[in-house]
C-alpha cells in the first residue's frame, strides 16, 4: 500500500490524481491534502478519502476547513503555510508526493519531497524551472525518484530507454521533441491579440487546465517552461531541443534517435494517462482513460511554431541558453503578468513585454543557492509589478 501525499489536490492535477487513486483502493491511500483556499473542495475530499492530515495557505482557512471536517466527523489534523506544505512532503509515512502547485510556491514544498527521498511525482514544472541543477542534485543525493507528469514530458519519459542517465549521446538521442497544441489562438490574426479576453485564453481547444497554465498554453510560455524542464530532467541542450505544433494533441511528445528511429507515445487528452503511468511505475494500471481509436482519426497535422504569434516561447528558449538566474527570472515576470492579464490591468500582448523588460533589466546571476533564486525571483516580481503600474499610466 503507498501512502501518497497531494500538493494543490483541488486543482485540475489534483482533482484526476484523486480519481486514479479511487480506482486502485487496494493500492493506495492519501495520507495528506493540500489546497491554497478552496476550502469547501477540500473538505469534501478530506470526507471521501479521510487523509491524516490537511493544508490550507491562511489561518482564516485552516478555521473554516476545521470546522468543516469536526462537522464531517473526521479527525484529520488541519495546519496552515508553507513549512506544514513541506511537512506534508517529506513525512516518513509518506512514499510518494504528486507535487502540482501551480507557481513558485510549490518550490519549496516540492523540493523537500525531494530532499527526503521520496518518489515525487512533478506537475509543477516551475521547480525545476526555478531551482535547476539544484534540484536535480537534491534528488540525486538523497536517492529520490523524478517521475514527469507532465504529458509531453510523461511521454518522453516513456520513449527514452529505462536506464537512461540524462546523457543523450549516450542512449543515442539526437534530439527531443516536444508537441504543443498551439492553444486557441493558432490561427487568429496577430493583430486582433491585443483583444483577447482572460476568458478566450482560458478556453483551450484540447485540455481542461486551470487558468494560469491555460493563459500560459495561450502564449505558448508552457512549453517554453516545458523545454527548460526537459533540459533538466534528461539533460538535453537547447539545440536538441525542438518544439513542433500539433494542434490535435494526440502525439504527446517524441524522442528522435541518431539511427533515423523517432519513438512517438500516442493517447487520449487526458492528464490521468501520465499520472496513472507515473503512480505505478515501473508497472501499468487502469487511468478511467478510453483507449485511442486510430481509426477515428482524421488526420495529424503538425507545423513549426511562429516567434512572432509566440514571443514567450522565444523567451524561454533565450533563458535557457542564457542559464544562472534568467529561467528564474523569466518565471517570475511571468506570473506577475498572466495575474495582471486575468485581473484585466495588462492586456494579452502585454503579457511577453512585461516579461523582456524584466529579463533585459536586471542582471543575470549565478544560481548557486535557492537563497539567490529567491532573491532574484522577488527582484522579478517587483521589476514586473513597476513596470506593469507604468503601462496603466
Amino acid at each position: 500500500m503507498q501512502r501518497i501525499t497531494i500538493l494543490g489536490a483541488t486543482g485540475s492535477i489534483g482533482v484526476s490524481t484523486l480519481d486514479v487513486l479511487a480506482r486502485h483502493p487496494e493500492r493506495y491511500s492519501v495520507y495528506a491534502l493540500s489546497a491554497h483556499s478552496r476550502v469547501e473542495e477540500l473538505a469534501a475530499q478530506c470526507r471521501a478519502f479521510r487523509p491524516a492530515r490537511a493544508v490550507v495557505g491562511t489561518a482564516e482557512a485552516a478555521s473554516r476547513l476545521s470546522a468543516l471536517l469536526r462537522q464531517a466527523g473526521l479527525n484529520t489534523e488541519v495546519e496552515y503555510g508553507e513549512a506544514a506544505l513541506c511537512s506534508i512532503a517529506s513525512a516518513p509515512e509518506v512514499d510518494s508526493v504528486m507535487a502540482a502547485i501551480v507557481g513558485a510556491a510549490g518550490l519549496a514544498p516540492t523540493l523537500a519531497a525531494a530532499h527526503a527521498g521520496k518518489k515525487v511525482l512533478l506537475a509543477n514544472k516551475e521547480a525545476l524551472v526555478i531551482s535547476g541543477q539544484l534540484f536535480i542534485d537534491a534528488a540525486r543525493a538523497a536517492g529520490a525518484v523524478l517521475l514527469p507528469i507532465d504529458s509531453e514530458h510523461n511521454a518522453i519519459f516513456q520513449c527514452l530507454p529505462s536506464d537512461y542517465t540524462r546523457v543523450p549521446a549516450h542512449s543515442g538521442v539526437a534530439k527531443i521533441v516536444l508537441t504543443a497544441s498551439g492553444g486557441p489562438f493558432l490561427t487568429r490574426d496577430v493583430a486582433t491579440l491585443d483583444a483577447v479576453t482572460p476568458e478566450q485564453a482560458c478556453k483551450h481547444p484540447n485540455w481542461s487546465m486551470g487558468r494560469k497554465i491555460s493563459v500560459d498554453s495561450a502564449t505558448m510560455m508552457n512549453k517554453g517552461l516545458e523545454v527548460i524542464e526537459a533540459h533538466w530532467l534528461f539533460g538535453a541542450p537547447a539545440e536538441q531541443i525542438e518544439v513542433v505544433i500539433h494542434p490535435q494533441s494526440v502525439i504527446h511528445s517524441m524522442v528522435s534517435y541518431v539511427d533515423g528511429s523517432v519513438l512517438a507515445q500516442l493517447g487520449n487528452p487526458d492528464m490521468r494517462t501520465p499520472i496513472a503511468h507515473a503512480l505505478a511505475y515501473p508497472e501499468r494500471i487502469g487511468s478511467g482513460v478510453a483507449q485511442l481509436d486510430l481509426t477515428q482519426m482524421a488526420g495529424l497535422q503538425f507545423q513549426r511554431p511562429d516567434f512572432q504569434r509566440f514571443p514567450c516561447l522565444a523567451l524561454a528558449f533565450e533563458a535557457l541558453k542564457a542559464g544562472g538566474t534568467a529561467p528564474a527570472l523569466l518565471n517570475a515576470a511571468n506570473e506577475i503578468a498572466v495575474q495582471a492579464f486575468l485581473d484585466l490591468r495588462i492586456g494579452f500582448r502585454q503579457i511577453d513585454r512585461v516579461i523582456a523588460h524584466v529579463m533585459a533589466s536586471l542582471p543575470n546571476g549565478a544560481a548557486d543557492s535557492i537563497e539567490a533564486l529567491m532573491e532574484q525571483d522577488g527582484l522579478a516580481r517587483a521589476s514586473a509589478q513597476q513596470y506593469i503600474a507604468g503601462l496603466a499610466k
